[in-house]
């Protein structure tokens, strides 16, 4: 199984916005039978205004077949769109639980 971790460090003021964004996805990627996603917002950290979304697979190979799905899915892109704007910076952070 594999923790993936989409860290989002987000612009002043855009913390809301992408949460929602992210609640948004987890409830179209859980109709598709996809886990849910953890959304996480920071209370102290490296940086400000940082959110996290967090979701559980149980290979690589189910991880890559869940994001070819979900981009092309046009409910997921209309969700998705703009959230670039609302972004400084961010990484993903993939973790194989032992």
């Amino acid at each position: 199984m594999y923790v993936i971790r989409d860290v989002m460090h987000c612009k002043p003021g855009q913390v809301k916005t992408m949460v929602d964004k992210f609640r948004e996805l987890s409830k179209s990627l859980k109709k598709m039978g996809f886990n849910t996603l953890r959304i996480m917002t920071d209370v102290s950290g490296e940086r400000y205004w940082t959110v996290v979304s967090e979701q559980e697979v149980e290979s690589m190979d189910a991880y890559a077949e869940a994001v070819r799905k979900s981009m092309s899915d046009k409910k997921i892109q209309k969700i998705m769109e703009g959230y670039h704007d609302l972004v400084e910076a961010g990484h993903r952070q993939i973790f194989h639980v032992e």
